[in-house]
């Protein structure tokens, strides 16, 4: 047992301060794109010719990606001759609408929090269940990381439950493939309102690489009424949190 003790006391404090600070992230984190649109060239579409999801779009020479979409794969980067378009480190990217994913050289829009009544339901205590419909694993590890010493969700009084029925909401990854769609709507069903949904990675979001495909219904967004989008490929776990928090109105906007 004095092993143990003092091994544990070597070991130091293992939980992130965030979000008293900033999350430590890797120099290969890609984040919300930067579009320097002094740099662009005329007539130029290398960028959007790249994308591999169709998610930049060139119109009269402004530079539109929409997150949703977008896997951070850096093509778009790679392929632009200019430098014109870059990855940043900002890893605050969840919206509470669609239309806010959509970034171009103005600021995106942070999520907003919800009501003061769902607050009030929600604010202390949420309790998610986690619905994978047909991911290929890489969002759901990073959102199962949220329950670990290093962000520690439980903290803030989120966790994920085994049923619906416990449930205040979905966590929904995956684009939704035709054998799990009637089991995410049953899921949905399951739990009692008022209820949250939230959804997570381009796949959940818009379908991702997927969409299109006659076996993929190309995400939740059309399914069932969302109410915090978290965009990447897979989100960041602090991408997810942060907008968890500030769903919650536990973060400054």
């Amino acid at each position: 047992m004095l092993k143990v003790l003092l091994a544990r006391l070597r070991q130091g404090h293992r939980t992130s301060r965030f979000p008293a600070a900033m999350p430590a992230l890797s120099d290969r984190f890609r984040g919300v794109p930067s579009i320097d649109p002094g740099r662009c060239r005329e007539g130029c579409r290398a960028c959007a010719d790249a994308c591999p999801t169709g998610a930049i779009a060139v119109a009269g020479g402004a530079v539109r990606i929409d997150l949703g979409r977008c896997l951070f794969c850096t093509e778009c980067e790679d392929a632009c001759p200019a430098g014109a378009l870059t990855m940043t480190g900002e890893y605050r990217m969840a919206t509470r609408s669609r239309e806010d994913l959509v970034v171009g050289t103005d600021p995106q829009r942070s999520a907003a929090a919800l009501d003061r009544r769902a607050r009030a339901i929600f604010g202390r205590s949420l309790r998610l269940r986690q619905v994978s419909a047909g991911g290929c694993n890489g969002c759901e590890a990073d959102a199962a990381v949220l329950q670990t010493i290093v962000f520690d969700m439980q903290r803030f009084g989120i966790g994920f439950v085994a049923s619906p029925r416990h449930a205040d909401g979905l966590l929904v990854t995956g684009p939704v493939t035709a054998n799990m769609r009637r089991a995410l709507l049953a899921t949905y069903d399951a739990v009692p309102a008022p209820k949250l949904v939230i959804v997570s990675g381009a796949c959940a979001i818009s379908g991702g690489p997927f969409a299109g495909h006659p076996e993929i219904e190309g995400g939740a967004t059309g399914l069932l009424p969302v109410d915090l989008f978290v965009p990447g490929c897979p989100p960041h776990p602090a991408t997810l949190l942060d907008g968890l928090l500030r769903l919650l109105g536990r973060l400054p906007r």
